[in-house]
């Protein structure tokens, strides 16, 4: 076996995100399988170099997993040619300047997402990106999921006949700080920090109704704060200035019809913290991040409304599981895959920077809907 290394400066590993998917369970576990087999005994091997502000968590995380390269000076990183690819996982306010820069060194792109504050940024990244002649992607991890993995396949395999709509539902209850803890880092939400559920949400739900179901035509959304005030990561009370829900209308391609709703005010009460149920003329499914449960039409039950007796069966039971059929990886490891052999082989990618700003686009579109309360078109983009 020969092995090609490629090295990958990682920005924003001492975030939670950065390091428990990125770090530790893609790129780490990559190393840990011995490398990326791209065939005719060839081996990709992954060498990260973690770049942040902070030395001394960056130091106590290469410590940890025996890496040997760490920067808190971006620019020193971008210049080293043995530099292969940049990924950006920071704080969105962040995100455009280091990845500008990065297209500027000549590195391939990879992000998280959202990859800007507003759609020109991220159509400008876009244009940068194709126009340097670099590869570029961006996390759509969601897609990558067992569930919707297993929903795809049913797509695919034209189970739902017509599909008629599609309803989900995401969120948790995020404590406010001041007697637990909160799951969740206050600059979420503030806005001014580029925080809000419906930047972080609507590009998931963007990539996931166009990758399964066809493009977003139409967004109607209602976008609130619900919790006016929280505490920070010192105890401090602070004004929530960013929505922490979001109820999203969206049209799509072809005339299906989806709702979503995006809360970190809600209580869970469904098998997983985001569901989507589809429904169409032949059959139904409900899909989560590992589990997805069908309903074929002839194996639907006539369901008799009498509010005047208690029901006698188990809605939940009449459902029918969806088997593996298949070993799943971990969601951001297999985009990771796929985007090193984009970089390695060339090998076809179509999760690209102007398939982020779609994302952008739809959260720009849903923020402008709730305050004008009207509905809006969603331009096809193009570079």
């Amino acid at each position: 076996m020969t092995r090609r290394t490629v090295r990958i400066a990682m920005n924003g590993v001492t975030g939670r995100m950065g390091y428990r998917q990125h770090l530790l369970r893609s790129v780490l576990a990559i190393r840990e399988q011995g490398g990326l087999d791209l065939g005719d005994g060839e081996v990709l091997w992954p060498e990260p170099v973690l770049v942040g502000r902070r030395d001394h968590a960056l130091r106590s995380i290469a410590e940890r997993h025996d890496l040997t390269e760490w920067s808190t000076d971006l620019d020193a990183v971008l210049a080293d040619d043995t530099v292969d690819i940049y990924f950006d996982a920071q704080v969105t306010s962040a995100r455009v300047e280091a990845v500008k820069k990065a297209i500027a060194a000549g590195k391939h792109i990879y992000t998280e997402k959202p990859t800007a504050t507003d759609l020109d940024g991220a159509l400008d990244l876009a244009r940068l990106a194709t126009s340097a002649g670099i590869k570029h992607g961006v996390v759509q991890d969601k897609i990558f999921l067992p569930g919707l993995l297993k929903l795809k396949r049913l797509i695919d395999g034209g189970f739902f006949g017509e599909i008629l709509s599609v309803r989900g539902e995401f969120g948790y209850w995020v404590f406010e700080g001041d007697w637990q803890e909160p799951q969740r880092p206050s600059w979420n939400y503030r806005a001014e920090d580029g925080g809000g559920i419906t930047v972080d949400m609507f590009p998931h739900w963007e990539y996931v109704l166009h990758e399964l179901f066809g493009r977003v035509t139409s967004v109607q959304a209602h976008i609130t704060t619900h919790v006016p005030q929280r505490w920070d990561e010192q105890g401090k009370p602070y004004a929530a200035t960013a929505d922490d829900a979001a109820y999203g209308i969206f049209e799509l391609a072809g005339g299906t019809v989806a709702q979503i709703n995006s809360s970190w005010t809600v209580r869970v009460n469904r098998d997983e913290l985001v569901e989507f149920q589809v429904d169409g003329t032949h059959g139904s499914a409900v899909a989560g991040l590992r589990r997805c449960r069908v309903q074929h039409r002839s194996a639907t039950p006539k369901p008799v409304w009498n509010p005047d007796l208690p029901a006698t069966e188990s809605f939940r039971d009449q459902w029918q599981e969806v088997p593996d059929n298949t070993e799943f990886e971990n969601g951001f490891k297999a985009q990771w895959e796929l985007f090193l052999r984009h970089v390695a082989l060339d090998e076809p990618y179509q999760w690209d920077l102007l398939a982020g700003a779609r994302g952008v686009q739809l959260a720009e579109l849903g923020l402008r809907s709730s305050a004008e309360g009207r509905r809006f078109d969603v331009p096809e983009l193009t570079l």
